[in-house]
């Protein structure tokens, strides 16, 4: 069986006065990619092994100073091997 990879995006609410802080805080974690930014929504991509994780990392963003709220809009589990990649 090929080793699965979780694929999730997010819209993260923000406080307008901490959108770059907190947009800089999410570029720096592992898995994260911010996909779009406006004053007071971002928009991010999240990768990980297992969909707890991504649940976890949702969890944590919530914590962040200036964020009103974090939300899954999708995921998508694939195998390495359907998305052309190596384990």
């Amino acid at each position: 069986m090929s080793a699965k990879v979780h694929i999730s995006s997010a819209v993260v609410s923000v406080l307008p006065a901490r959108q770059q802080d907190v947009a800089r805080l999410l570029s720096g974690l592992e898995g994260v990619e911010v996909f779009h930014q406006s004053l007071s929504k971002i928009v991010i991509v999240m990768e990980a092994a297992e969909s707890g994780a991504i649940g976890g990392r949702l969890a944590e963003i919530a914590t962040f100073e200036g964020v009103l709220s974090a939300n899954m809009v999708f995921e998508q589990a694939a195998s390495l091997a359907e998305l052309g990649e190596r384990p």
